[in-house]
């Protein structure tokens, strides 16, 4: 029995090297419509795609470790199966495959706001630990930017009205105290366009839908 779990162990572990694997395929092609991006959008891009391939790389190290001490037949009997399977729920979360659930903020944005000044709230989100974004019904991972089109703003191709809200799952008090603090990056987008008002509400309960962009890379195929 004991080798039957150390073998599920083992290849639990390596699907979810695999999968993350595949996750940092399919954030380095994420992006689609490059040419519609300006230098700012792209920077921007380029920063978020970095710093997921970063984590993805580390996580990807933590894992191997462990199924390197699996296959030795050293640590089988302190495995968890229980951690093993929190560790998959938890890439899954972060790669927006499961809707996002919890409590955060919500931040409301009306008036001609410009796509630098949102992308700049959704990277004061990330940095404030939001574990789950969203603008309006577009889940937000990181290689997706807010762009300026002729027509206005869109993210993923969804076009974003004069009033959209942005949806953030994680501690509602670091996560408004980072946004509204004096001098923040609220306060300066106020500054640079006074006809937009941008407000923040803490919540007991955000919801928002996984992410539709699809998992498979075009041509990258990760080893294990």
């Amino acid at each position: 029995m004991r080798s039957l779990r150390s073998q599920f162990a083992v290849t639990a572990v390596a699907t979810i090297l695999g999968f993350l694997l595949v996750l940092q395929f399919r954030a380095q092609g994420a992006a689609p419509g490059l040419a519609a991006l300006s230098a700012q959008d792209l920077t921007t891009l380029i920063a978020n795609l970095n710093t997921r391939n970063e984590q993805l790389a580390a996580e990807v190290a933590r894992l191997d470790v462990r199924l390197r001490d699996l296959q030795a037949g050293g640590t089988q009997s302190q495995v968890s199966l229980a951690a093993i399977r929190e560790d998959l729920d938890r890439v899954r979360r972060w790669a927006g495959l499961v809707p996002g659930v919890g409590r955060g903020v919500v931040v409301s944005v009306a008036g001609s706001v410009s796509a630098d000044a949102v992308n700049d709230l959704l990277n004061e989100l990330r940095a404030s630990g939001a574990e789950a974004i969203a603008i309006e019904e577009v889940r937000i991972l990181d290689g997706d930017v807010v762009a300026s089109l002729p027509g206005g703003l869109a993210v993923r191709n969804a076009a974003l009205a004069d009033r959209f809200s942005i949806s953030a799952v994680g501690d509602p008090a670091a996560l408004t105290a980072s946004l509204t603090r004096v001098g923040g990056i609220i306060g300066r987008i106020q500054v640079a366009e006074p006809e937009v008002s941008i407000t923040v509400v803490a919540a007991d309960r955000v919801e928002m839908p996984a992410t539709t962009r699809p998992l498979r890379p075009a041509y990258g195929k990760p080893r294990v």
